[in-house]
This record gives C-alpha cells, structure tokens and sequence, in this order.
C-alpha cells in the first residue's frame, strides 16, 4: 500500500490474511513467520494494524507478548501517525514501543524516530534493555506518553525516556493520532546483517492482550 515492498527495509516477508500466519484461538493472537513463500517472496508472515479501529494520541499503551527468536526474525510492537500533519516518514514520527532480531538474545530495543533523528540519518534515537526469556516467557511493554515526553517501559520497569531537544515537529511529531502495528519482519537491514536460519522453520510471536489507558 506505500510502495515500498520490503517496507523500505529490504525485508524479504509477505504478510499474508491466512490464518497460518495470524491467528487468534484460546485467548491468544498468534502471529506466525515461516519459509512458507508466495510469489517472488521467501517467507510470509503476519502483521496487524489498527489504523482507524484504535487510534490514539498520549495514554498508556501496554502489549504483553512472548517473542520468536528464529535466526533471522525481527518483531515488533510500533506505531505510526495515523494522519499526520507533517508529512510521510520520518517527518511523521514513529514510536517503536519494543523491537527485538532473533541473532541477540534476551535484548530489547526501544527507539523513536522523526525527521530530525532517525535510521536514515544514522542518528535515531534509543535504547536497549537486557530481558530475559523474552522467546519462553510473557513480557509487558508499553510507553507513557503524554505532551512532553515518552517512557519505555518493560514489566513496569522504566528502561527509557525520550524527551524532545526542541518544542518543534522536527523534534516532536507525537502530537496527534498514532496507531499501532504488531508484526514479525524476515530478513532486511537490521533483522537479517547476520544471516537467516536455514532449512524449513516457522516461530510466532504470541499477544496476550493489548490495554491502552487514557485520562477522560
């Protein structure tokens, strides 16, 4: 839909509506990435977005997921402007609540990007946390965001603040509507530098529940 196959980031999935690839059963969404291929693609997996069914601007976002760790598989748990004022990426923002690649273990990421800090640039901005058993245990990320600033936060814990340099949308886009993404990447620039598993493998990452809480 943005024509950018690969997402802008040479991935090598294709999200699929089967589900195979995303699933919810038992309580659990299930989100699935595997050497299954379509078309020219290698590997399909599952993304959901709410754009238009779960829009917000500040609150408590809060996802609780167990993540693959398949060499080669890059999950996320982001979000991006649903109708942003300032233009497309990175103009717009984006605020990854939690990113994580299957060739490190027991790491979290956080980072936020905009027109003035971002990968293209090779200066967006972040963090990143050790956490264990993030592929056999179920963990709680979320963010605090408010007008000012945003917290990363995983199990309660804070583990990293983002607070604008500048009062100007190169700084801060995060003054309106975002919506989120849950997705499992194959491959790209950061998910596959080290490689990708070989051979016939498929790893999820499974949601517990997403809560998102606002002042009325």
């Amino acid at each position: 839909a943005y024509g950018i196959p690969g997402w802008g980031n040479g991935e090598l999935q294709y999200y699929t509506d089967s589900q195979d690839n995303v699933l919810v059963d038992n309580g659990l969404l299930t989100i699935t990435a595997s050497t299954q291929d379509f078309a020219q693609y290698g590997y399909t997996s599952g993304r959901v977005r709410t754009m238009g069914m779960g829009d917000f601007q500040y609150g408590i976002i809060e996802v609780c997921a167990q993540l693959p760790s398949t060499l080669g598989t890059w999950p996320a748990i982001w979000m991006l402007p649903t109708n942003s004022p300032y233009g497309g990426w990175p103009t717009g923002g984006e605020i990854d609540i939690m990113e994580a690649v299957g060739f490190e273990r027991d790491t979290i990421h956080f980072n936020i990007h905009t027109q003035h800090d971002n990968w293209g640039t090779s200066q967006s901005i972040g963090s990143h946390s050790t956490i264990a058993n993030i592929d056999s245990e179920f963990h709680a990320y979320a963010i605090l965001w408010d007008a000012f600033q945003i917290k990363f936060y995983v199990d309660g814990q804070l583990e990293f603040t983002y607070t604008p340099a500048q009062d100007s949308y190169e700084y801060w886009p995060f003054d309106t509507e975002f919506h989120l993404l849950l997705n499992i990447a194959v491959g790209g620039a950061w998910g596959g530098i080290r490689g990708i598993q070989q051979g016939e493998w498929e790893d999820s990452m499974y949601i517990d529940y997403v809560r998102v809480y606002q002042q009325k």
